[in-house]
Parts: structure tokens; sequence; C-alpha cells
């Protein structure tokens, strides 16, 4: 947890200035920037499915000191890159290394947990994660103010993700049986198939959150009449997040994982369908519509929290102990898709059909992957579930 923490750390304290990096020190236009930073997630997203293998077919320990030593070093980077062209080679790269240690990270912390335990762990293991975007932004800011210095920000990124993987360094992992590669390597090594429902659902809540979390501002300025408090409206999202990890910890020691990813979604989908019917619920009440707009932030947070951890838990109890690595690579894979889909497709629909039309379509994919669990992937996952102390 505490590498993990570190991990995210080093990665959300610089994302809110990369931004503004770039345009004052190297006069990056708007487009420009965005082709830069979009590089770090495509590479992350490509990355993935191979970590995934990676995991399961060599020693972990030495794949995850690997892959965080990449991460920590390439910091180092933003540092000696003078031009921009530099900047982006160095940025684009860095999200390999990050995205192979998301998985392994959270392969390791899985073989660490005691499986009596394991459900639950695995739940208050991501909120290292909430931690760090509820923070780490916070402070990347208030340094920059302070001091006016992005050097000192990649310092700080280095030295935080070089203690990441220190912390990593000390921890004990179970000696285990290495998969030895078969003949011909199936896709079955890089996307867990049997559990291809549940990767496809999370595609759906993906679409969600990209949409939200790349088109609120705009959104919110140009239907709601909300200018700026979108880092507070994430600052609650975090909590949220932390709160359903403690609310939802019961649940999950109990095993009740299909449940506790029912609530979840069930919440999201209030959360969603409340934050697009402000302009009708509360026309013309600006409290009324900062509490609207507020409390969608924490059903939001709540909702994800209680589903992330669940559907972590049915992907991997799908597995094989041999293929821990392929299923968290899997969930991992699908949510960045849908991400990737939200921010694509959102565009698109805001630039023909508006913004509320955007947004009225996460709600249709939110309810859409809703029905879906219920109908079909809940029993799916039974069905395949090799885990009877999970339900």
């Amino acid at each position: 947890m505490a590498a993990n923490f570190m991990l995210f750390f080093a990665f959300y304290v610089l994302t809110p200035l990369l931004p503004l990096y770039l345009s004052e020190h190297f006069g990056a236009t708007k487009d420009m920037i965005g082709l830069v930073l979009s590089g770090y997630t495509i590479t992350a997203l490509l990355f993935r499915p191979f970590s995934g293998y990676f995991i399961d077919a060599f020693p972990r320990r030495m794949v995850l000191m690997v892959c965080f030593g990449a991460f920590a070093i390439f910091f180092a980077g933003y540092l000696a890159a003078a031009t921009l062209l530099m900047f982006t080679i160095v940025r684009t790269l860095h999200g390999g290394p990050f995205g192979a240690l998301t998985v392994a990270n959270s392969t390791v912390a899985i073989d660490v947990l005691p499986s009596s335990r394991r459900t639950e762990g695995i739940g208050y293991y991501g909120l290292s994660n909430n931690l760090a975007m509820a923070i780490a932004p916070s402070i990347g800011i208030f340094v920059y103010h302070l001091t006016d210095s992005f050097t000192l920000l990649f310092w700080i990124a280095f030295i935080v993700a070089l203690a990441g993987w220190l912390v990593d360094a000390t921890v004990h992992i179970p000696q285990r049986d290495i998969v030895s590669s078969p003949k011909k390597l199936s896709l079955d090594r890089f996307f867990l198939l049997r559990g291809w429902l549940l990767g496809a659902n999370m595609v759906a809540f993906g679409f969600c959150f990209g949409v939200l979390s790349n088109y609120l501002a705009i959104y919110g300025k140009e239907v709601l009449g909300i200018t700026g408090h979108t880092g507070t409206f994430f600052m609650l999202c975090s909590i949220g997040l932390m709160l359903s990890r403690l609310q939802g910890a019961k649940a999950l020691r109990q095993g009740r994982v299909t449940s506790n990813a029912g609530n979840g979604m069930c919440i999201s989908l209030v959360g969603y369908t409340i934050f697009i019917m402000l302009p009708t619920f509360f026309p013309g009440s600006d409290a009324l519509m900062w509490t609207g707009y507020y409390g969608c932030a924490i059903l939001l947070g709540l909702g994800n929290g209680h589903l992330w951890p669940a559907f972590q838990n049915m992907t991997i109890n799908v597995a094989t102990n041999s293929q821990r690595g392929t299923a968290n690579s899997t969930i991992l894979v699908s949510w960045d898709l849908g991400m990737g889909l939200g921010i694509l497709l959102g565009g698109v629909i805001a630039e023909h059909l508006g913004y509320s039309a955007a947004f009225w379509t996460v709600a249709a994919v939110n309810a859409l992957g809703v029905a879906t669990y219920f109908v079909a992937t809940k029993d799916f996952f039974l069905r395949r579930n090799l885990n009877a102390t999970v339900r």
C-alpha cells in the first residue's frame, strides 16, 4: 500500500501542471499539449496486456523491481529533456513502465495477502490510489505557487518514486511455480478469456468516467453555469472513494463481491443521472445547484469505490493462481479502453450534438452496464468462480 501510494503520488503530483509546463517552457499549443500527454496513456494501454504475461511467466519480484526502477528513472528524464521533442519521447515512453508497474504491484499485493483476507485486502489496497489522487495534485499546485519551480516538482516526483521502489524492495514474496512458456502463445496469456464479460462490463463504466473526467469543467461552465471548482469535485469524489472502501469492507471480508459490485454500480447510476438532470431539478437556484453538484461527486466516488475492488476480485477469482497477472492486466486494460472511448466519442458527440447529449450518453451507457451486470455478468462470474469463499 505504501509503495502504491508513492507510485500514484509521483504520477498525480505532476498531472495538473504538465499542460502549464509545456505551454510556458516550450510554447506548446493546446492541440500539441493534448498530443504530447496522450502518448503516456496509449503506451500504458499497449504495455498492460504484455505485463500481465511477464508477471505470470517470470519471477514477480524481478519484474516488479525492474518496472518500478524504470518508472522512477523516467522522472529524471523530464529534468534532462531540453526540447519539446525530447520531452514528448520521454513522456510517451514513461507510460510503458507505469502500465506494467500498476499490474505488477497489484499482483504482488494479492500474492502477499493471506487468502482468508484477500478479498477485503484488495479493497484496502485501493485506498492508497485514492489517497494519492486526493492530495497529490493539491500539493503539486501548492509547491508550484510557492516556488514557481517545475524542476523542484520533477525532483519531488523522482524522489517519491525512488522511495516507493525501496519500500517494495523490502516485501517478501512467497515462492511460486513459474508458468512455463508454451510453444505457441495464446491470446489467453495476454487477456483473460475466462473473464471477457467482466472486462466488457468494465469498458462501459470506464467510458462513463472518461467522459466525466475530461469534459466536466467545460460541461459545468456551458451547461450548469459553474465556473472552476473542478478540483473540489474530484477531491470530493476521492473522499467518496475512500469512504466506500471502509463502508464496503465488511461485505468484502465476507466474500460478498457480487452484492458489492451491484450496490456500487447502482449508486453510480443514481449519481450520473442526478448530475445530468441538475439543470432540470434546480433551475435558477444556485445553492441547490452547488449542493447537487458536490453531492453527485460523493455519490460517484462511493459507487466507483464499491465497484472497482469487486470487479477486480471477480476477475481474479475466475483466473487460476498462475494467471493473476493476466487477470489484473485484463481489468486495467478494460477500464483504460473504456476511458479512451469515452474521451474520443464524448468529444465527437459534444462537437455535433452538444455537451448535454454527451452526458446523457454517459447515463445511457452506465444504465446499459448495470443491466448487463444483473442480466448476464453476475451469473457469468458465479459459473466460473474458482473460489468457494467468494460469492
